[in-house]
């Protein structure tokens, strides 16, 4: 199964860590019954009917442009204490296994960026080594969005004993190579990252245009379901409502640019090109890879 498409001139490959399904309490504004009358969106592989549970991805994007190699989120990482969240409690996957079997080695990656701080996307920043966390990714700059780096520190009065417990793992072992972004932030000719708040204070969006567009929207959205329901919060959001006044901007303008909207959690095929029918945002087509 080969994870990796074009983008204009652009490479994009696909890691995958490991697979959740989850219950849709946690889409507490979202009626029960959209759920068997989005089928047609969301069945086989972003909502099972038989469970009633809905499915996500923990993956990596790994963008090749530009002369760089950008992995974009780093996914729930091994050997990590999470009391809160059990699914990412001690895993122990083969994502540096997979990383390697599509020809990407640590120390070649240029630029790691976290679209926001929670957990799931921060997890491969690091690896345990003789009971020390050290950087995955040894020469690699490590972009974080400064709004979360306060919003989540470990002495913020807004953080979580659970937060302090990633920023001690995932967070502050790379400090040395970290650089805080905000607002706007160029990385090259073809990519730039934006602002998204909502999900997080700090939450940000990826543009890649190297003749094809793309943009890699973290966690604005978790499920399919938000696509024709783009006010429809998760749970997982710190500002439901300025989460989905942002889905529905960054929606409107991936649509009238002909951009694949691609999330961090999305199982399929990753992603889609959205259009606009009306008021209303529908999935125009699918990105060309193999449905996971």
């Amino acid at each position: 199964m080969t994870d990796r498409i074009r983008l204009g001139n652009a490479t994009l490959t696909r890691i995958v860590e490991t697979q959740v399904d989850l219950p849709p309490m946690l889409f507490a504004q979202t009626p029960p019954q959209a759920w068997p009358d989005t089928a047609e969106l969301l069945a086989p592989h972003f909502w099972n009917p038989e469970t009633d549970r809905w499915r996500i991805l923990i993956q990596s994007w790994v963008l090749q442009v530009d002369g760089l190699t950008i992995v974009i989120d780093t996914g729930a990482g091994n050997d990590r204490t999470r009391p809160s969240m059990p699914p990412l409690d001690h895993l122990n996957t083969g994502f540096l296994e997979a990383l390697g079997a599509a020809g990407f080695e640590p120390g070649e990656i240029d630029v790691v960026v976290n679209t926001h701080l929670h957990t799931d996307h921060v997890g491969w920043n690091t690896r345990l080594v003789d009971e020390r966390w050290v950087p995955t990714f040894p020469n690699a700059r490590y972009l974080m969005p400064q709004a979360d780096c306060r919003f989540f520190a470990p002495d913020s009065p807004d953080t979580t004993d659970e937060m302090r417990i990633v920023f001690s793992d995932s967070v502050i072992p790379v400090a040395d190579q970290t650089e805080q972004y905000a607002g706007d932030h160029r990385l090259s000719e073809s990519v730039w990252l934006r602002p998204a708040p909502g999900h997080t204070p700090g939450a940000s969006v990826l543009w890649l245009d190297a003749g094809r567009p793309a943009v890699f929207v973290g966690d604005l959205t978790h499920c399919p379901i938000q696509i024709p329901r783009p006010d429809d919060p998760c749970a997982f959001d710190v500002n439901a409502d300025e989460a989905a006044v942002t889905r529905k901007r960054i929606f409107t303008e991936a649509s009238r640019r002909r951009a694949a909207v691609i999330p961090a959690h999305y199982p399929g095929a990753g992603g889609a090109t959205i259009v606009t029918r009306g008021d209303r945002f529908m999935v125009d087509d699918w990105l060309d890879l193999p449905p996971r």
